[in-house]
């Protein structure tokens, strides 16, 4: 359904997300009420270990995890066009599969960790490519074969006209991992949701797509959200951080901020497990584990792994306040 928009120029709203699986062995709960915001144009760091719900957030953004066999999704997740003509905006949870399928992929582009696995095996790159172009943008397949071979050209394949006919296991994986970038892009998207996209690259490869991700976000002003647990991939790329742990976002913070000065534990326990090479120090790496999520603590999830917990910490959950430039969900935060 649409609503009228009246978000002050505000891309993305998600509002007090939930979303469960139920599993043979329980109800894991994967994402338990986060709230934020994404501006048009800005590029913003979803950040935390392997498990804490970064995946199922951002699937749920374009409706995807409406598709997941048990899952139940509450809150509200809305998402305004940017096209000239859009004066109202789309709640994501309560859409129509009409109204979904008319922004994924069109105006909602979607960059996954593993694009071998991404690409369909049995079409060459170019159908791939073509494809959201003669869906959403009504091109003929001549204009639409014309502008796919342009956008390969733009993400940096080399000999495109060649590249066009390939299938995907001709690919390197930084090649395979540009046209899933290209297919992204192809329709000019208002918010660009990439899943761990330097996965399994060398880091030449994973510094020459984190340049084209910020040059194609410059170039076609689309705000992008980037999903990793690489602390090193958010550093100089987003402007904002959210960092998300058991489900929940713990922090939102500029990325000056969380790495001089992080108000969290967990992200300070983050940023001293990094190994550093101006110092000569044993590893620290996070103690204990995170909890389990089919039965999730009533209080603080950290509490268990945190030096500075006390006794409220493992009673009640801490609401988000306002800290310095963003807010913390922490009793003890760092000063």
């Amino acid at each position: 359904m649409t609503t009228p928009s009246n978000h002050n120029g505000r891309l993305l709203v998600v509002d007090d997300l939930k979303v469960d699986i139920a599993l043979d062995r329980g109800v894991v709960h994967a994402v338990r009420g986060i709230s934020f915001e994404i501006s048009p144009g800005e590029m913003v760091g979803l950040l935390g270990e392997s498990g804490c719900g970064k995946t199922i957030t951002a699937l749920s953004i374009p409706g995807l995890t409406r598709e997941i066999p048990g899952a139940h999704i509450q809150g509200r997740i809305l998402f305004r066009p940017s096209k000239p003509e859009a004066d109202t905006e789309l709640d994501v949870v309560t859409a129509s599969r009409a109204e979904l399928r008319s922004i994924r992929g069109n105006e909602i582009g979607m960059v996954f960790q593993d694009p071998m696995s991404s690409l369909n095996p049995v079409f060459t790159i170019g159908f791939q490519v073509m494809e959201p172009l003669m869906l959403h943008r009504g091109m003929s397949k001549e204009d639409a074969r014309r502008e796919s071979i342009n956008l390969l050209r733009t993400v940096g394949i080399p000999d495109p006209d060649q590249r066009f006919n390939h299938y995907p296991h001709q690919l390197s994986g930084g090649m395979r991992q540009r046209v899933m970038i290209a297919m992204s892009l192809s329709c000019r998207p208002s918010l660009l949701l990439a899943d761990e996209p330097t996965t399994a690259l060398d880091v030449t490869i994973q510094a020459q797509i984190l340049s084209l991700l910020l040059r194609l976000k410059d170039e076609f002003g689309a705000s992008i959200i980037l999903i990793t647990h690489d602390m090193s991939i958010v550093a100089g790329t987003c402007s904002r951080i959210l960092v998300m742990y058991a489900g929940r976002i713990v922090e939102e913070t500029t990325d000056k901020e969380f790495f001089s000065a992080p108000h969290h534990p967990y992200s300070r326990a983050l940023l001293d497990s990094l190994p550093r090479v101006d110092a000569r120090r044993r590893l620290r790496p996070v103690p204990g584990q995170p909890p389990d999520l089919l039965a999730p603590p009533e209080g603080c999830a950290y509490a268990e792994r945190c030096q500075r917990a006390t006794g409220e910490c493992f009673k009640t959950h801490p609401e988000m306040t306002a800290l310095g430039p963003g807010r913390v969900s922490c009793y003890h935060p760092l000063a």
